[in-house]
């Protein structure tokens, strides 16, 4: 029996697919990030929640600071922090329950550091 090309491409995609959502459900959650300044005008850590659902990432909190980026299959996350006339662009890396990276900020701040990160849920 012949498979028919089409059929054996649609087939081979919707794995494909697939494979790539489920390995991306496993960062849907709440995270708290901690923020670490390592350069330039900013003094202090602080923390903050975000949720990951779907490879989408947004601000977990009750308001004031804007989150939005993406998070690939492989954990690969880049996105973007803001708070008023600050804006930073984030990069880094999640696993499972973990992750890192670094971040640079804009505005009336000149400064940049590292961030890590815990899933709460």
């Amino acid at each position: 029996m012949r498979i028919p090309a089409i059929t054996l491409a649609s087939s081979v995609a919707f794995v494909l697919t697939c494979s790539a959502a489920s390995a991306q459900q496993q960062f849907n959650g709440t995270w708290s990030v901690e923020v670490i300044p390592q350069r330039g005008s900013c003094n202090s850590p602080f923390s903050f929640p975000v949720v990951i659902q779907g490879g989408r990432v947004g601000y977990g909190g009750a308001g004031g600071i804007a989150v939005t980026g993406a998070v690939t299959p492989r954990g690969v996350i880049r996105g973007s922090v803001g708070a008023g006339a600050v804006q930073a662009r984030v990069a880094g890396r999640l696993n499972r329950r973990t992750g890192s990276g670094s971040w640079a900020a804009s505005g009336s701040l000149n400064c940049s550091g590292q961030w890590r990160a815990a899933k709460l849920s």
